[in-house]
C-alpha cells in the first residue's frame, strides 16, 4: 500500500482514501509546494468541521479529506461490527472461511486507520505550516482519529476471540477423534490378547502331547526290539523287567519336573483356550453390539 506522505524535491503529496459500501479504496490527495497546497483526484464531500471552521479553500480540502476518511473508516467499522455481533451469538463457532474474510476486513481498515494516524501526526509539525488555521480544527480530527484506532483494536480483538473459540473446538473435536481410535485401539489389543492366551493353550496342549509321545516312546522302542526273533535268547523275565523299567523311569522322570506338573495342573483351562482357538469363529459376531460395530467399521 502507498505512503499516505510523499515528499519529493520541492513537493509534498498528502495521499488518504475513503472506503466505498465493499470497503474498496477511493483515492484522493493534497499536494503541497512552493505556491501553495492544492486537491489532487477526486474530491471528497464538504464537512461540517471545515464549514465551522471557517478556513481558507485549502485548508477546507484537506479538512474534507480527513473527515471523510475518518467517515468512511467508522461506517466500514460499525458494519464490520454488526457482522461480528452476528457471529458471536451463532450457538457453533463461525467457519474459518468467515472469520478469515472478517479478519482481512478489519485489518483493511485499521490500515487506512493508521495511515490518518499517520497524516494528522505530521501535521502537528512543519506540514501543518502550510495550511492556515488548521491548529484549532485538527485537534478534533486527532480525537476521531484516536476513537478509530480503538474501535478497530477492539474488533480486532474480538475476531482473535472467535479464532481461540474455533480452534478450541476444533482442538476438541480432534480430541474426541483421538479417544475413539485409543478405544479402537484398545479393542484391538484386547482381541490379539485373546488370541494369543488361545494360541498358548494349544501350544501347551501339543506340548502335553510331545511328553507323553517321548514317554511312550522308550517302552515301544524296547518292545519293538526285543519282539524281533534275534532277541529271542532273552529270558521273558528280564523282557519283563526292561519293558517296566522303560516305561515307568521316563514317566517318573517327566513327572518329576516342577513346571511339568504345574502345567498339567492348568490343563483343564489349557484344552478350553485351545478349543476357542481352534474353532475359528469371529471375534466380533454380526449380532453384536452396534456401538461397538460402529467403532470398527470407522477405524479400517
Amino acid at each position: 500500500m502507498r505512503r499516505p506522505i510523499v515528499r519529493g524535491q520541492g513537493a509534498t503529496l498528502i495521499v488518504l482514501a475513503t472506503l466505498d459500501a465493499e470497503g474498496r479504496p477511493v483515492w484522493h490527495g493534497i499536494r503541497v509546494d512552493a505556491v501553495g497546497a492544492r486537491a489532487v483526484g477526486p474530491a471528497p464531500p464538504t464537512s461540517l468541521l471545515a464549514e465551522a471552521s471557517h478556513v481558507d479553500p485549502t485548508t477546507a480540502a484537506l479538512l474534507d479529506l480527513l473527515q471523510a476518511s475518518a467517515r468512511s473508516c467508522l461506517e466500514r467499522l460499525e458494519e464490520l461490527g454488526g457482522r461480528l455481533d452476528e457471529l458471536e451469538v451463532r450457538p457453533e463457532p463461525p467457519s474459518v472461511v468467515a472469520l478469515a474474510q472478517l479478519q482481512r476486513a478489519v485489518g483493511g481498515v485499521r490500515q487506512h486507520v493508521e495511515r490518518l494516524g499517520v497524516v494528522a501526526a505530521d501535521l502537528n509539525g512543519p506540514l501543518g505550516a502550510a495550511f492556515a488555521g488548521l491548529a484549532g480544527p485538527l485537534g478534533t480530527v486527532e480525537r476521531e482519529v484516536d476513537h478509530l484506532e480503538g474501535l478497530s483494536a477492539s474488533l480486532a480483538q474480538g475476531v482473535r476471540d472467535l479464532v481461540a473459540i474455533r480452534n478450541a473446538f476444533e482442538a476438541n473435536r480432534l480430541a474426541e477423534t483421538a479417544n475413539a481410535l485409543g478405544a479402537t485401539s484398545n479393542r484391538i489389543a484386547a482381541l490379539a490378547n485373546t488370541s494369543n492366551l488361545r494360541m498358548l493353550g494349544v501350544a501347551y496342549l501339543a506340548l502335553v502331547l510331545a511328553l507323553a509321545s517321548v514317554v511312550v516312546l522308550f517302552p515301544n522302542t524296547a518292545a519293538t526290539i526285543l519282539g524281533m526273533p534275534s532277541a529271542a535268547w532273552v529270558p521273558g523275565i528280564w523282557v519283563d523287567l526292561v519293558l517296566v523299567a522303560l516305561a515307568v523311569v521316563p514317566l517318573a522322570l517327566v513327572l518329576s519336573r516342577p513346571w511339568v506338573r504345574r502345567m498339567l495342573a492348568g490343563l483343564g483351562s489349557y484344552e478350553t483356550r485351545s478349543a476357542e482357538g481352534l474353532s475359528d469363529l469371529p471375534e466380533v459376531s454380526g449380532g453384536g453390539d452396534a456401538a461397538a460395530e460402529s467403532l470398527l467399521h470407522r477405524s479400517r
